[in-house]
């Protein structure tokens, strides 16, 4: 069994999603960040970042309990504990970690710094927050162009690049409607929202 203690966040439905379609025996602790519940000593005793989401697997390698921390590291650790959705052809594979990481670092980083400067900063600043909308608007579009050479998913098949870039595309989706186009985008969007692992994975709280 996994504990799995996240908010409704991208970064923590990414990793709902992961155990979700890994088919994983998963239960899941929802973390009232409003609360403050990810700064408690019970929290900071699983991630001393006080981030989340965290997993706690009970029966990992050896038959000990492991904690993770870092939605991307969870989904690859779903990946291999379960054999599926990380590609079996080195070139193939490689791709998917390509997109991984451009979800990832790029288009993740890009959102979360435009809540930041939507939601937490003390000053805001529009002509900043517009530079990182549009930012990000420019991943998508990477993304967008990439599926349009007849890719039905980032690496051709399921794979842990469409879990990290799913959450996010979900939570960005009025500011792609506005800028207009993405067809091939929306047209992947709809075909991974259909998938049960992820209508699981997105909706993790009953």
């Amino acid at each position: 069994m996994i504990d799995l203690y996240l908010a409704p966040t991208a970064n923590g439905l990414r990793a709902a999603v992961a155990l979700a379609e890994c088919g994983l025996e998963y239960r899941v602790h929802k973390v009232d960040l409003a609360k403050g519940e990810q700064r408690t000593p019970q929290f900071l005793a699983l991630n001393p970042a006080g981030q989340i989401p965290v997993m706690v697997d009970q029966d990992a390698v050896g038959g000990k309990p492991f904690t993770l921390a870092q939605s991307g590291a969870i989904i690859l650790y779903a990946a291999e504990k379960s054999g599926k959705f990380m590609p079996k052809d080195p070139l193939q594979r490689a791709a998917a970690l390509c997109w991984f990481m451009q979800a990832a670092t790029d288009v993740a980083a890009a959102s979360g710094t435009i809540f930041r400067l939507e939601m937490v900063v003390p000053e805001k600043n529009e002509a900043i927050t517009e530079h990182f909308r549009k930012r990000l608007l420019s991943f998508f579009t990477l993304c967008d162009a990439h599926l349009a050479q007849g890719h039905e998913y980032l690496a051709d098949e399921p794979s842990v690049a469409d879990f990290m870039l799913y959450p996010n595309y979900f939570a960005r989706k009025a500011l792609i409607d506005a800028a207009g186009g993405y067809e091939h985008l929306h047209r992947w969007g709809a075909r991974m929202s259909a998938r049960p692992g992820v209508q699981k994975g997105m909706n993790p709280f009953p």
